[in-house]
């Protein structure tokens, strides 16, 4: 059965440092049982709401969706694509399951999916056992950002001369979808940049590496969901770890010819289906009475990308 969808909503979040980190969240109605929340981790110059079309279709299966613009994203503070100290972006997602863990029904199971950097992000945090989740989902994990030998020379050693001068990511946006509407969406969005620190791309380029290292000990429950033809990450960064991590504990699937945005591609509903067969063998879940965490009214609309597929 469909649930009705309800509009998202915005509020802030205050880092321990006093940045403000810009919070979205698509509740379920409230009294309609909640069958895991799902806290959504989006990739480099991206935000939250572009994800809206995503989160809508996962309310419609029962789940509750959280999303946060990363540090130095979207509406969040810091400057445009750096980073105040490498472990930041663990950090903050450290404390952002915290303070929804705290709004959550006691007990209910707490779902990260992760996109592209947001996808490395979810798994280096959970290779590193920072906080515990009951699941993960990864689409297009930049597990390898296919760094050239000269890219590779100079994040050796830009992050420690000047960690925080910015320089175009050089993601060419004709890439991230074979949807034309998606792609002039993403490249009028006003709160898409294209700026990457040394020591944001340094993270990215060891994190990566890590995670794939850690993944024959992978213990949480995941799927991963990877473009055949992706031009913005290298796709062997998540073959590698599909074939090294235990078979029984991660769920790979690649996508042949599809680009990197795979929730936003012309026809996503192949995806949607991985995505729904996943979370219906592990989170069928009894009802429980909804306790969400809550927000403020609905600020100023943000963008978003992509169409909602049929429930």
């Amino acid at each position: 059965m469909s649930i009705p969808v309800t509009e998202s909503t915005l509020s802030t979040y205050t880092a321990s440092d006093g940045d403000n980190i810009a919070v979205q969240d698509w509740p379920l109605p409230e009294g309609l049982p909640l069958r895991a929340m799902v806290l959504v981790v989006h990739g480099l110059g991206e935000h939250a709401g572009r994800h809206d079309a995503l989160a809508k279709q996962l309310n419609r299966w029962g789940f509750a969706v959280r999303g946060y613009d990363q540090y130095g994203h979207g509406e969040s503070g810091g400057g445009c694509g750096q980073l105040p100290a490498p472990t930041r972006l663990l950090d903050d997602l450290a404390d952002l399951i915290d303070s929804t863990r705290l709004r959550m029904p006691a007990g209910a199971p707490l779902i990260l999916l992760g996109h592209s950097m947001g996808g490395l992000v979810a798994a280096r945090f959970v290779s590193q056992g920072l906080r515990r989740v009951e699941g993960l989902v990864l689409s297009s994990p930049a597990l390898d950002p296919g760094l050239s030998r000269f890219q590779k020379l100079l994040l050796a050693t830009l992050p420690r001369v000047v960690p925080n001068l910015t320089v175009s990511n050089g993601l060419n946006a004709s890439f991230i979808s074979h949807d034309p509407e998606v792609v002039e969406a993403y490249r009028r969005d006003p709160l898409v940049h294209d700026r990457v620190s040394g020591r944001l791309a340094r993270f990215i380029a060891d994190a990566g590496a890590a995670t794939v290292i850690s993944a024959p000990r992978w213990k949480v429950p995941t799927l991963l969901m990877f473009a055949g033809d992706d031009r913005i990450v290298d796709p062997a960064g998540s073959r590698a770890f599909a074939a090294a991590a235990p078979s029984d504990v991660v769920t790979a699937r690649c996508f042949d010819g599809m680009y990197h945005e795979l929730f936003h591609e012309l026809d996503p509903e192949p995806v949607y289906s991985v995505l729904k067969r996943w979370l219906d063998a592990r989170f069928a879940g009894p009802a429980r009475a909804t306790r969400q965490p809550s927000a403020g009214p609905a600020a100023a609309s943000r963008s978003s990308a992509g169409s909602s597929p049929g429930s």
